[in-house]
């Protein structure tokens, strides 16, 4: 079976958000740490594309809205590491 490159980005990104749950569950990350944010900024963006490609606008708008509210979370985590307040791992 060969995935269509929609298919193949949103693989990968529905693994990123999937993979940080399970890890956060599983209590190998920190909720507020750069890798859980990281991985679900990531894998919300790939699957937002990969969503407006086939186009599914439900996922699109459900998607767009979990990457940038973890790219504000980071955003956030980094003016706290500038500031000198630390940031979680």
């Amino acid at each position: 079976m060969i995935l269509t490159p929609a298919e193949l980005m949103g693989a990968i990104g529905v693994t990123l958000l999937l993979g940080a749950f399970l890890l956060l569950q599983l209590e190998r990350l920190d909720k507020e740490g750069v890798v859980y944010l990281g991985m679900n900024a990531i894998g919300a963006a790939l699957a937002c594309l990969s969503a407006a490609l086939i186009p599914f606008w439900p996922f699109v708008i459900l998607e767009g809205v979990w990457a940038v509210s973890s790219m504000i979370a980071l955003a956030r985590l980094a003016q706290r590491a500038q500031t000198g307040k630390g940031v979680a791992g």
